[in-house]
């Protein structure tokens, strides 16, 4: 029972953590793309009556769109569905996402494809989507149960006919209804300007736990007003996950569901953006920092997690390599737990480094924690040698909620990776004993 879960949150540890108010990072307006409506619904699925269906629906028509999906060989039914209607329409004439939170619809055989199927058929029924199917579905929750269809085929039209707008308030409530463990809703929005036209960028994103690349339980949406050619949106899309969403870890796992998907209406105007566009490159700029910021939001939720970590990675051979050591380092038990002990262990970030099998120089390698305060740093290793470590410092610097661990190969190749994790609480282990109670 969920009480249970509150018991165990309380008493899990005689070492209670001040849990971070999480309320900062919810935003309490926006700047949004025109031509989009968005909504969340309380279909009944969720026992605890939230908010768990939503729609983001674009109202011009040749709407390209563009998704990455999981890696996990046991995807779910959503991703198969919406991958096979992308190939399709090869990027063209996606107007709509339905997603559904409470239910990952995942490893549910044929049934579950028919569930996804059924209900990408009635939105496109309720928008009035007319050239094949044309919505995209996701789902999130529990894996192996089927979808209550009866609730959310009677759902679906009322949040279509009386639940979309383009306000804020329902924005946060699109980034609500597809939240399941995530302590608060993740909603980033922006505005930029190409060659003398403002296009707005908006995203929402849920996750907390099972997050690791390739991504994770996690799903994420962009929509812009800005035009761009179907081929291009996806190029741009993996590039800025593989630098975002696939830069983020909270518990090492994998999920069956996780999908990052795009829309883009070009319903601000100007010429089409392609690879061969003077623009491309400062729209990929723009959308790769944006992923950074929704995906930096899901570690900040990491489930029990009380930090927030970037680990830097520099002078490696390769990206590849600086992204191998930056994810062997984030996903290290041993490394997260000695971060919410405060214990500055060093020891477990090199080892990690050590058995990413890729190029190192230990006798050139350099491990630093960076204070988020502006303070000096803390060298923990210089050139293989170990620092006298001032273990107060160190303890100092891990009691901030923010922290950055440095770690130089060596190798005089000169690329970097920046990665995003956190710690590994007691609550954690709380949180997923009894996720299924």
């Amino acid at each position: 029972m969920r009480s249970n879960l509150k018991l165990a949150r309380l008493f899990s540890t005689s070492c209670l953590r001040q849990v971070a108010d999480k309320s900062k990072y919810v935003p309490t307006s926006g700047t949004y793309p025109q031509g989009f409506k968005v909504g969340g619904y309380k279909s009944g699925v969720k026992k605890n009556g939230n908010l768990d269906l939503a729609i983001l629906k674009s109202e011009i028509p040749n709407t390209t769109a563009a998704a990455v999906f999981t890696t996990n060989k046991f995807k779910a039914a959503p991703v198969i569905v919406s991958s096979k209607i992308l190939e399709k329409k090869k990027g063209k004439d996606v107007n709509s996402i339905v997603i559904n939170s409470g239910c990952a619809n995942a490893v549910t055989g044929e049934g579950g494809l028919k569930d996804a199927n059924a209900t990408v058929d009635l939105v496109d029924t309720l928008v009035g989507n007319k050239n094949g199917q044309s919505t995209l579905v996701m789902s999130t929750g529990v894996i192996g149960q089927r979808l209550q269809m009866d609730k959310i085929s009677s759902s679906l039209p009322k949040l279509i006919q009386q639940e979309l707008g383009d306000d804020h308030e329902h924005w946060l409530n699109c980034a609500k209804a597809i939240c399941t463990t995530d302590t608060f809703p993740k909603l980033v929005s922006k505005k930029f300007e190409i060659n003398g036209i403002e296009y707005k960028l908006a995203g929402l994103a849920k996750g907390a736990g099972m997050i690791c690349p390739n991504m994770a339980t996690l799903l994420g949406f962009f929509v812009t007003d800005a035009p761009v050619e179907p081929f291009t949106l996806k190029k741009i899309l993996k590039y800025a996950t593989d630098r975002s969403f696939n830069c983020i870890s909270v518990d090492g796992d994998m999920s069956t569901n996780d999908t990052i998907s795009a829309l883009a209406n070009g319903a601000a105007g100007g010429e089409v953006i392609n690879e061969q566009s003077p623009h491309f490159k400062q729209l990929q700029d723009e959308i790769v920092s944006f992923a950074q910021q929704l995906a930096q939001l899901v570690v900040r939720d990491g489930e029990g997690a009380t930090k927030f970590v970037t680990v830097r990675v520099e002078d490696a051979l390769t990206y590849e390599d600086a992204h191998k050591v930056a994810k062997s380092i984030s996903n290290s038990p041993l490394v997260k737990t000695a971060l919410y002990g405060k214990d500055a262990n060093w020891g477990r970030i090199l080892c990690a480094t050590g058995y990413a099998d890729v190029e190192v120089e230990p006798t050139k390698t350099n491990v630093s924690f960076i204070p988020t305060d502006g303070t000096k740093e803390l060298k923990l290793l210089v050139n293989g040698e170990p620092e006298l470590v001032d273990e107060e410092r160190a303890s100092e610097i891990l009691e901030h909620e923010n922290l950055e661990i440095l770690v130089s190969l060596g190798t005089g190749g000169g690329q970097s990776c920046d990665f995003w994790t956190c710690d590994l609480s007691h609550e954690y282990v709380s949180i997923n004993g009894d996720y299924r109670s």
